[in-house]
């Protein structure tokens, strides 16, 4: 058991580290954390130059040239907000990771049960066509004194052509998951698998509680935390903005007067002018309409969480069910295949002292058959279902 479980797990672990989709999703994410340094930014420092072609004329000379800067700045707590606004969003990418390799270690052990209850029946079947073998000499020799008929070797062949039919489809099955399971772990088709050769069932179930914590509900959490950091960013662009800025204007000389020579009136004096400028939004209904916008969306956020919710409570309920069902059957499976043992060790004694009729003994064998393959059904639903239970309690162990 331990060694199944070391060999799913390690399975699990190459299947996430291979992953294209995992690899795509977790670059989405470092994007998303890359644009909490995009957000840490002013707006565009804005830089103009401008030639007078017909120069005004000053006291102090003709103005030729005016070169201006200017950089607007947003109001206090403005950039924080992006930045809080931007981390929540690349959170959401960070769960969707989470809930991703979730998934492939769910599709992961699925089809490992998959191809261990495919495996498990072609040897079932191989084993009760070597019976029939075995059954087939017996009735040859009964034939020769009696004790059968020619119509039961024939009956033993068709049943043997049946099972090496249903023999050869399922190792097309096996084939064909194999090459499922090693696209799962981006591996070459014909890569190999080993799968184990025995399941045993634990001795006792793993109780689990409603689901309170689940990875698919934290996004949802988060997702109303960026809605709450959304307005806060609305909120403070409604507010105005302000800048700074500085104008420089070249002034020449006058030659055509004296002009005194002092600080306030030197000829050809430059003139340099600080700016000071506001941005005020006063027509806000675009802001007002955001804000509404936003209180639906967490109404619509809150609702969907629910209803995931709901529908993660009613699969975990439906796992634990078929579960508790498979292990059940693997009980009664169990009893019915040493039942059928006894039936045909009754009747295979009763052939040594008179005529048996083999159709007794096929239909034991059919229903033999059947015990074994639905106890190979039990057994890998029951892991499969307790696959699915991991998942959707992981957060809650």
């Amino acid at each position: 058991m331990a060694t199944q479980a070391q060999q799913l797990e390690s399975y699990v672990l190459e299947a996430q580290d291979n992953s294209p989709a995992i690899d795509a999703l977790r670059a989405k994410y470092d994007i998303s954390r890359e644009q909490i340094n995009a957000v840490n930014t002013l707006p565009n420092t804005e830089f103009a130059a401008g030639y007078f072609v017909s120069e005004p004329e000053t006291r102090t000379g003709p103005q030729q040239a005016k070169f201006s800067v200017k950089q607007m700045f947003p109001w206090f707590g403005t950039i924080s907000a992006r930045q809080d606004y931007a981390s929540a969003l690349a959170q959401q990418d960070n769960i969707e990771v989470g809930i991703a390799l979730g998934k492939l270690r769910l599709s992961v052990s699925k089809t490992y049960f998959q191809l261990y209850e495919l495996q498990e029946k072609i040897k079932v079947v191989k084993e009760n066509i070597e019976l029939l073998k075995v059954y087939e000499e017996l009735v040859l020799k009964g034939v020769e004194v009696d004790k059968a008929s020619a119509v039961d070797v024939l009956q033993l062949k068709m049943r043997q052509n049946k099972l090496e039919d249903q023999q050869l489809s399922l190792q097309n099955q096996l084939t064909s998951g194999k090459v499922a399971f090693n696209r799962l772990l981006n591996k070459e088709n014909n890569a190999l698998v080993e799968i184990a050769d025995t399941l045993e069932l634990p001795s006792e179930d793993i109780q689990v509680s409603a689901i309170k914590v689940h990875p698919e509900l934290s996004k949802f959490d988060e997702n109303l935390e960026s809605i709450d950091f959304a307005e806060a960013i609305n909120k403070k662009e409604s507010a105005p903005q302000f800048g700074l800025g500085i104008d420089y204007i070249n002034v020449g000389t006058r030659t055509d007067m004296a002009i005194p020579n002092s600080d306030s009136y030197r000829n050809g004096k430059d003139i340099v002018m600080p700016m000071l400028s506001f941005s005020i939004p006063i027509f806000n209904n675009k802001y007002s309409s955001v804000t509404a916008q936003n209180e639906l969306r967490k109404k619509q956020i809150s609702a969907n969480k629910t209803q995931r919710l709901n529908e993660l409570e009613s699969s975990l309920s439906n796992a634990v069910s078929m579960r508790n069902s498979a292990r059940n059957s693997v009980e009664i499976q169990l009893r019915n295949i040493a039942l059928t043992k006894d039936a045909e060790d009754i009747l295979m004694r009763s052939y040594e002292s008179e005529s048996l009729d083999f159709r007794d003994v096929l239909d034991i064998q059919e229903m033999q058959l059947d015990y074994q393959m639905k106890l190979i059904e039990s057994l890998s639903n029951y892991f499969q279902q307790a696959a699915m239970i991991q998942y959707l309690v992981i957060s809650n162990e």
